[in-house]
């Protein structure tokens, strides 16, 4: 009997220990239990082909997490909802999330707590004007009907800023609508807005759309002599480049005003997944670049060059190649 009693009390530790071991594995469970959402852009932009890229890349090779990009207005709000906690990914442009960590502009009074992954590639500002309307230059968009881009997103900023380095108030002096890319496409096309603007990669598939489909209505205006009143006031995010030729098959190449993008996440991530996930971004490089080749132009020497956007510490762990 005595030994049967010692077996049982035996058993009974292990049960318990067990148990025990059951207790704790909650605090084993990935981060947001295993969801990560991407915060990318317009559907026809290039945030929502590399973001549905990026997530397939983390589904596939990040054990325990399974990831999703979901089509938003971009940058401003992409801050907003990744602070919230409904995304844990967010693509951004320099100049919103250099305003949102120092609290300024549309997060004015409220810096946000987000960190930058990396550094990718730039966005060229593309502004489109209808042939017809025999536009030349920004200060000829007076009284015009202009998209700015979805409400809050990069593009709206940019936007804005560049009217008033032309020398335009953007809310009284043009006819601003808020739209998104393919609601700007559709009413260019439909030709009830005479000019729009777009930020982004080479190429945008919204903006190729409009001009192959109807090359003799459209054509791509250079803003690039706004450079000097743009940084006088906003500092050095932005430069300027020159929008190759061959990216639409324009007749000539069209010099434009160009904005580097980041990849935030919030600041209480954990720096393993932080790591993790900068490491996923180099590591499967080429599967990004077949979702949109802009991924070739990831360049990890200058990925962590986000300044003023702080990045985040398990980023830095994998540049410094911990």
């Amino acid at each position: 009997m005595s030994k049967r009693f010692g077996l049982v009390a035996m058993l009974l530790a292990v049960v318990l220990v067990a148990a025990c071991g059951t207790e704790q594995t909650p605090q084993a469970r990935p981060w947001h239990d295993g969801r990560i959402f991407l915060a990318t852009g317009n559907t026809t932009g290039v945030y929502y082909q590399l973001g549905g890229g990026y997530a397939d890349i983390i589904s596939r090779h990040l054990s325990g997490y399974e990831a999703r990009a979901e089509p938003t207005g971009a940058s401003g709000e992409n801050i907003t909802r990744l602070v919230e906690g409904d995304m844990e990914i967010a693509f951004s442009l320099a100049d919103t999330a250099a305003d949102a960590t120092a609290g300024r502009g549309a997060f004015s009074g409220r810096p946000q707590p987000v960190r930058a992954l990396a550094r990718v590639y730039s966005n060229y500002t593309h502004v489109v004007v209808r042939v017809d309307a025999q536009i030349t230059g920004l200060a000829m968009l007076r009284g015009k009907r202009v998209s700015t881009g979805s409400p809050k997103s990069g593009t709206d900023v940019i936007a804005g800023r560049l009217l008033t380095a032309a020398g335009l108030d953007p809310d009284r002096d043009v006819r601003r609508a808020r739209l998104s890319l393919p609601e700007t496409v559709a009413r260019m096309r439909a030709g009830t807005l005479d000019a729009m603007f777009f930020s982004g990669g080479l190429p945008t598939p919204g903006i190729a759309d409009l001009l192959n489909g109807a090359r003799d209505q459209f054509a791509l205006l250079p803003v690039a002599d706004l450079i000097e009143p743009l940084s006088a006031t906003h500092g050095s995010v932005y430069t300027t480049a020159e929008l190759p030729r061959k990216t639409y098959d324009t007749p000539a190449g069209t010099p434009t005003v160009t904005v580097a993008n980041v990849i935030l996440v919030s600041a209480d991530m954990p720096d393993q997944l932080a790591y993790d996930l900068t490491r996923l971004l180099f590591t499967y490089q080429a599967d990004l670049a077949a979702a949109h080749p802009e991924a070739r132009n990831f360049d990890r020497q200058s990925a962590a060059t986000t300044d003023p956007i702080p990045l985040h510490p398990g980023a830095a762990r994998y540049y410094q190649g911990g």
